[in-house]
């Protein structure tokens, strides 16, 4: 398609003489506006990728897929639960008691969620079970119970320390309602790498979780893993059907749809956004190129007396420009890959040099800053780069290919 001496020619005006140094300034400009567009592109995106991944992941991973719940406590929850877990694409199926308490320690009080399940369920979680900081599972047991590190941080506990629990509901008396309230032993602290759970969340046993919120029989949910959350508007047809109306049943998304709508609706603004940055590049080509033509009238007049056709004019503008947006792609596409790979490690680098906190935690959930590399994504931004560099130069190398050499060579 191209011949040698279009080649030539296109290399020959990539590399600009004196004459000619303001044109290549602003061709350097385009090259780094299209690299850092590209770059910048990639390590969002990544950025965006990771964050929802890791918060789906770690969400899942500590509440079901499904819940069936009930205004008063579910008292045939075995029965249920065995005949829920016959369902085609039901993995397994969890008695639940979740209830609001005041942490109390050493006159020090702060709300949390009190989540009581099976020792057995408990040790089933891997998010759970593979994130034990201090203490051992095996210690789940009557009388103890599991805490963040967040929370052992604020409250200087360790394993073997008192808690004290109040429950909200309290004993009547003469005095008015009493707060009930047992003090339990930190049985061992878990660091699943969310600020929420790892702050606010208190596991005890089931058996006494039905003791302390005075459910003997009864449990307040139950919790339903399916075989693939993907597919859970399936399996929540299929448990509606079978509860047949006894509870109540919702699904991960109605408890987080409106937080990853947000995360859907921010990275979709960002990737527009971030595309400004190549167009503005692909607007300084068409600038630093309609300035070469100009510059160049005399030799492009000579070459078309010589025989050189009106194609030929045209290929050879648009490959100097193309150039441009080729190399700052491929260079940025590598630098945003190269970045992304290594974000954590580039935070902990830039903490340490400012000495200032670039991730919180209390904002952002997450203890680490995550990246997934999504290649598809990658292949589209570079696509995209590639062919906004094209499209650039199809204009000015129009005005080359259109030029008259006798209107051009006139006044030499």
């Amino acid at each position: 398609m191209f011949s040698p001496f279009e080649f030539m020619l296109a290399g020959r005006y990539l590399r600009a003489r004196k004459a000619e140094g303001f044109v290549s300034v602003i061709a350097g400009f385009s090259f780094l506006g299209i690299m850092l567009g590209v770059a910048t592109l990639i390590i969002v995106m990544s950025v965006m990728n990771g964050f929802r991944q890791e918060l789906i992941t770690r969400i899942l991973g500590l509440n079901g897929h499904l819940s069936v719940y009930s205004s008063m406590p579910l008292q045939d929850y075995n029965v249920m639960s065995l005949r829920l877990e016959e369902l085609e694409g039901i993995a397994s199926v969890s008695p639940l008691i979740e209830s609001q308490v005041l942490v109390t320690v050493n006159g020090h009080s702060a709300g949390a969620l009190v989540r009581g399940m099976r020792p057995a369920d408990f040790a089933r979680k891997p998010i759970i079970s593979t994130s034990i900081k201090d203490g051992d599972i095996g210690s789940f047991t009557d009388g103890n119970v599991a805490i963040g590190v967040k929370m052992a941080q604020k409250f200087g506990l360790i394993v073997g320390d008192p808690i004290t629990l109040l429950a909200p509901k309290g004993k009547a008396g003469p005095f008015g309602t009493i707060p009930r309230s047992r003090t339990f032993t930190v049985g061992m602290i878990f660091d699943v790498g969310m600020f929420e759970y790892d702050s606010g969340f208190v596991f005890m046993p089931l058996d006494s979780a039905q003791i302390f919120f005075q459910m003997p029989q009864g449990v307040s949910s139950l919790e339903v893993i399916t075989d693939n959350p993907a597919h859970v508007a399936d399996a929540r047809r299929r448990v509606t059907e079978a509860i047949a109306g006894e509870a109540g049943v919702y699904d991960w998304r109605d408890m987080n749809g409106s937080f990853f709508n947000a995360l859907q609706v921010e990275r979709n603004v960002m990737f527009l956004i971030l595309t400004m940055i190549i167009l503005v590049a692909a607007f300084n080509i068409i600038s630093s190129m309609i300035m070469l033509v100009k510059d160049k009238g005399r030799d492009i007049a000579i070459m078309r007396t010589m025989g050189a056709t009106r194609g030929s004019m045209m290929r050879i503008f648009m490959m100097t420009g193309a150039s441009i947006g080729l190399v700052g792609t491929v260079v940025g596409s590598f630098a945003g890959i190269l970045f992304a790979d290594n974000i954590e490690t580039i935070r902990q680098w830039l903490q340490g040099l400012t000495g200032t906190d670039l991730f919180s935690e209390e904002i952002y959930f997450l203890s680490k800053l995550p990246a997934i590399i999504d290649w598809q994504e990658v292949i589209a931004v570079i696509a995209m780069a590639f062919t906004l560099s094209i499209l650039a130069t199809i204009y000015p190398a129009w005005r080359a290919a259109r030029l008259d050499p006798v209107e051009a060579l006139r006044y030499e």
